[in-house]
């Protein structure tokens, strides 16, 4: 561990079990990994679009045309609400609260769920609200990607756990 102390992780709230996803739901990740890394305070937890403002229910929302968290950093995509609504800013807004925290809590790793225009590591939803997938990253994964932070899927816990490991044992 070379004096750092454990590796901490930022993790999607909704995997937590947090009630904070737009349909008020949460998507719990129930895991013998997670409990060992809860007890040994390692989980840093947030909700990006509640960190931003945006309330819970919300209505879905999705990133524009089959674009990616990368083209709404560059400027190039919106993230659109079933409504019509123009939702960028706050989901900008939370990929920022994401890194701010990120950063202040010596995060090197992120565990987010997937699918999430914000937190979606392996695949995202094409913007058609019709529930197509595509492969992609949404804000949140594509700016601590950009700024050097590991992301994630929730469906790659064992990898993760198999990185941080092999780190602490160096």
């Amino acid at each position: 561990m070379r004096g750092r102390g454990p590796e901490k992780i930022l993790v999607s709230a909704c995997l937590m079990g947090q009630a904070v996803r737009y349909d008020g739901g949460a998507k719990p990740l129930s895991h013998p990994i997670m409990d060992r890394w809860r007890a040994e305070r390692r989980l840093v937890t947030l909700c990006p679009e509640m960190s931003a403002g945006l309330p819970v229910p919300r209505p879905p929302a999705e990133i524009e045309a089959g674009a990616d968290g990368k083209a709404v950093l560059d400027g190039h995509a919106r993230i659109l609400e079933i409504t019509g609504g123009d939702v960028t800013e706050p989901f900008l807004a939370g990929a920022q609260n994401a890194l701010a925290l990120a950063r202040a809590e010596n995060c090197r790793f992120a565990l987010l769920i997937d699918g999430s225009p914000s937190c979606g590591s392996g695949f995202i939803y094409d913007g058609t609200f019709s529930g197509t997938r595509h492969a992609g990253n949404g804000v949140v994964a594509a700016l601590l990607r950009r700024e050097g932070i590991a992301v994630y899927a929730h469906s790659e816990i064992e990898a993760l756990a198999a990185r941080i490991m092999a780190l602490e044992a160096e």
